[in-house]
């Protein structure tokens, strides 16, 4: 069955992709946010919106409740509350979207990491009524630290403060402060009602004195194509191929992966790392056909000219501006373990496809959030951040993370559990640079 009111359309070609998380404190309207977005854009068909109907009948409510469109756990929709990241995907005849509707709770912050760890852009959902509480900035905290350079902010609920411009200004200085403090430089805060759907769509008539975009105006002219970015495209970093899988084919073997840093042609000159043998690329193919040159982001499978032993975690990395190989490590760490981080715990690292046992030699500081501010520390506890220094069992190649956001982050692994306890990233946090010396 088709959507209630029409699907929105794709323009043939030039439709770009931007993905964006939904982040922010519990209970400030961001699943309500984006059930508006679907819904306002005629994104969702008859039997979801039935079984948001169904689910809000169930939980009392009067009319349809449009959080529930992405809060699809059952425990979700009863306890009123998102748990798990929850994705989804729209389009407008301009643009297309992977959507993840993140976590407010504090006991979900890993969750929240993880839909932010491959946005390019931050929507940030402030409850005007309650400002910019400690939850949200951490949370903004951590997605610059991810990488995210972009944020729209929407000063939510305005109708509960009858569209008052000051307010809305007051809440706008305190983000854009914060915005500097992260080195974020795009910034826009938008005021609405989520609830009502005031400039989520379309622009409202309530507030006669905002004159800056939509929410999806602001989406849709945001700058995407951040997935090749992550991969460090354009960071003068030569190709990275983190070893998936050795194929055997003939009596000859190809390694594959998805290729990061640059662009690698046959012929190029590289070295298998962390041992550091040299080769030559002898050939470059896909399930379909042979590549003289393979892009950044494209899974390939690479031959190579020597006989050389390559395993699975091995990186193949072009002979300019290699990542450094390692085995002592300085990162920041957001750490989501029930215990405490401390000096001496013994962790597995995995880092791109390898795996190698690691322990913590000290922890140096912690990110006081509301400060942003890097202050001596002994451990870091749950949901904290911090630098840490770590040794690891072999080797590592690697790049700092703003240059590479996959060959340039890891996380920490319970030996016992295999549970994760915590995203990482290889150096000090570029923020708050100034409080850094003080810190060690």
């Amino acid at each position: 069955m088709g959507p209630t009111r029409g699907p929105a359309t794709s323009a043939p070609g030039g439709v770009d992709l931007l993905r964006f998380a939904a982040i922010g404190s519990v209970d400030d309207g961001k699943s309500t946010l984006i059930g508006r977005l679907l819904f306002d854009t005629r994104q969702l068909f008859d039997d979801q919106l039935e079984a948001v109907s169904a689910a809000s009948k169930r939980r009392g409510v009067a009319e349809m409740d449009l959080s529930f469109v992405t809060d699809g756990l059952r425990a979700e929709r009863e306890q009123g509350i998102t748990i798990d990241v929850a994705y989804r995907y729209a389009a407008t005849p301009t643009r297309k979207f992977i959507i993840a509707d993140c976590p407010g709770h504090e006991q979900y912050t890993a969750n929240m990491a993880t839909g932010a760890s491959t946005a390019d852009l931050a929507l940030v959902v402030v409850d005007v009524t309650g400002g910019l509480r400690e939850q949200t900035r951490r949370h903004t905290c951590i997605a610059a630290l991810l990488g995210v350079e972009q944020l729209v902010v929407v000063a939510n609920k305005m109708d509960l403060v009858g569209w008052d411009r000051d307010a809305y200004l007051e809440l706008a200085a305190e983000v854009h402060a914060l915005a500097r403090r992260l080195s974020i430089a795009e910034c826009r805060v938008i005021p609405i009602s989520a609830l009502q759907g005031d400039n989520v769509v379309e622009r409202s008539a309530a507030a006669p004195w905002y004159e800056g975009p939509t929410v999806l105006d602001a989406l849709e002219s945001a700058p995407a194509g951040g997935f090749s970015a992550m991969q460090g495209a354009g960071h003068g970093t030569g190709a990275r191929l983190a070893v998936q899988w050795v194929l055997r084919h003939e009596g000859r073997r190809s390694y594959a992966g998805v290729l990061g840093g640059a662009a690698l042609r046959v012929g190029a000159e590289v070295l298998v790392l962390p041992g550091g043998r040299r080769s030559t690329v002898a050939s470059i193919g896909t399930y379909d056909r042979s590549l003289e040159e393979a892009p950044v982001g494209m899974s390939v499978a690479v031959e190579l000219d020597d006989d050389i032993d390559v395993s699975r975690g091995d990186l193949i990395a072009s002979t300019g501006a290699p990542p450094l190989v390692t085995s002592e490590l300085e990162a920041t760490v957001c750490w989501f373990g029930a215990r405490a981080l401390s000096a001496g715990d013994r962790l597995r690292i995995k880092h791109t496809t390898r795996v190698t046992p690691a322990r913590v030699d000290a922890v140096l500081s912690r990110l006081e959030v509301n400060e942003l501010a890097l202050v001596p520390a002994g451990r870091l506890l749950d949901n904290e951040i911090g630098v840490v220094r770590l040794t690891t069992g072999t080797p590592l190649a690697v790049d700092p993370y703003g240059t590479n956001r996959v060959t340039g982050s890891f996380v920490l692994i319970d030996e016992a559990t295999n549970a994760t306890l915590a995203a990482c990233m290889v150096g000090a946090p570029s923020l708050a640079r100034g409080s850094m010396a003080s810190a060690r």
